[in-house]
């Protein structure tokens, strides 16, 4: 069984040349004087490009705000996020907004597709906003891929949760970002569906390079990375390396989840 691989607070490695993302001695505190409560208590922490990262830890231990704060939908109270070269700590609304459109891309638990457009409309909008033209032979790639190619005309509310799943993942990689942020996934999927889209992630990680953080509660679901970040009471409390679902759970059992 792997154990957890512990990482020194504060120590970071000679080069970030291939991080695609990471944090500065991060800080998110809510609130102020007694009542504060410190979601982020100073974290270190680097994803490597090309790699499949799951962040886990009990519940309240701050892995969603990490995630909220690496893709740039929160601000951090202290510390630096870094997206490649790009220091998204220092930028204005306007070009944080311009970032995530260009070089971030989404999966939520919920999907978050319009209902009004049918899946293909919904797998373009972000492009569209951002002003952009896809590329037509990478977008049936990826439309092939994913299995949606008799589906672009359907509306959400035609398509099994697994389908529009698949819809929201063929959107986030569309633009060939540097990173794809998955925050629960599977959690609206049965588990035939959620090991499909797991597959899907993963693959795209190992047959195109793509970059993904994911967050999730579920060891089977973080089996599928390549390493899993542990987080407990906002502070790194340490890695696992080439999981499976019982290494995961024994990491997580010794951190009280």
């Amino acid at each position: 069984m792997s154990v957890p691989v512990m990482t020194v607070p504060g120590e970071a490695p000679a080069s970030h040349r291939d991080a695609a993302v990471r944090a500065v001695g991060l800080r998110k505190t809510h609130g102020s004087g007694e009542t504060a409560v410190h979601a982020l208590a100073g974290v270190d922490v680097t994803f490597d490009r090309g790699r499949f990262t799951a962040i886990m830890g009990p519940s309240g231990s701050g892995k969603s705000t990490l995630m909220h704060c690496l893709a740039g939908l929160d601000a951090a109270t202290e510390g630096q996020v870094w997206l490649g070269d790009t220091e998204l700590t220092r930028l204005r609304d306007d070009q944080l907004t311009r970032l995530r459109r260009e070089r971030i891309g989404f999966v939520f638990q919920s999907f978050n597709l319009l209902p009004v457009l049918d899946a293909q409309e919904n797998i373009l909008l972000p492009m569209q906003l951002a002003g952009q033209r896809p590329d037509r032979a990478w977008m049936d790639a990826v439309i092939g891929r994913l299995g949606l190619r008799d589906r672009l005309r359907h509306r959400p509310h035609e398509l099994s949760g697994g389908q529009q799943q698949r819809v929201a993942v063929a959107r986030a990689l569309l633009p060939r970002p540097d990173v794809v942020f998955a925050d629960e996934p599977t959690g609206n999927l049965d588990s035939h569906a959620g090991a499909e889209v797991l597959d899907l992630l993963r693959s795209s990680v190992r047959e195109t390079g793509q970059t993904v953080v994911m967050v999730t509660h579920d060891p089977v679901a973080a089996a599928y990375a390549d390493r899993v970040v542990l987080l407990a009471d906002g502070r790194l409390a340490g890695e696992v390396h080439q999981p499976t679902a019982d290494s995961i759970t024994g990491a997580l059992r010794g951190l009280g989840a």
